[in-house]
């Protein structure tokens, strides 16, 4: 079995979106869309703080698709466009999206985005990996865990990017790849476990 996963380090994360951008870059993701968010802890802004001048506090929460085990939007779909595959990744396909929206009310993390109207990039072209499918209007899109990259044995971008090493990658399945180490050795968890939905992404501090 093999369950890819990214455990991140919340100390190491200092809110520079470049995870967030990176991802963007990499996916060739509309104007408008992120897969991939950056929230301040607390607040209701990006980049808000907690308490009261001078005696402020600021944590940051890189948030995207968690790519659960027991996927909430995968039991909703009503035409199996989304599904997991043999690493353990949740994926869509867009030749079988109806644009219903069934998996973006399912999911907790709120972690999909919708494409409402033509994508329209300020390139006005395409960008990123070629090998990225270019999604259509009406339908939903999401992190991919960077599949044609981790397919080839490559790390999501993501995870090179990251100027604070607060990324990591690997196999949650294989108990001494870094990702099992550190959920292990670092209590790390995961989003809204009450949820039941597994989530293959962690958090540590």
């Amino acid at each position: 079995m093999t369950r890819l996963a990214i455990v991140i380090s919340k100390d190491r994360c200092v809110g520079c979106h470049t995870c967030a951008l990176s991802c963007k870059m990499q996916n060739n993701i509309p104007e408008g869309l992120m897969w991939n968010r950056v929230l301040t802890e607390g607040c209701d802004v990006t980049d808000g703080a907690q308490g009261t001048y001078p005696n402020l506090t600021r944590t940051y929460l890189p948030v995207a698709c968690q790519h659960c085990q027991n996927a909430a939007c995968q039991r909703v779909c009503p035409t199996g466009a989304t599904y997991k595959d043999d690493k353990g990744r949740v994926e869509i396909d867009y030749d079988k999206c109806i644009g219903c929206r069934m998996c973006m009310a399912a999911c907790p993390y709120n972690a999909r985005v919708f494409n409402w109207s033509e994508p329209e990039r300020l390139t006005q072209a395409n960008y990123g990996d070629a090998r990225v499918p270019v999604r259509p209007k009406g339908v939903v899109e999401k992190c991919t865990l960077c599949k044609e990259r981790t397919d080839d044995g490559e790390k999501p971008m993501c995870v090179i990017c990251c100027p604070g090493h607060a990324r990591f990658y690997g196999d949650l399945d294989d108990p001494e790849s870094d990702v099992a180490k550190l959920v292990r050795d670092k209590h790390a968890t995961a989003l809204l476990e009450e949820m039941g939905t597994q989530p293959s992404v962690h958090y540590f501090e």
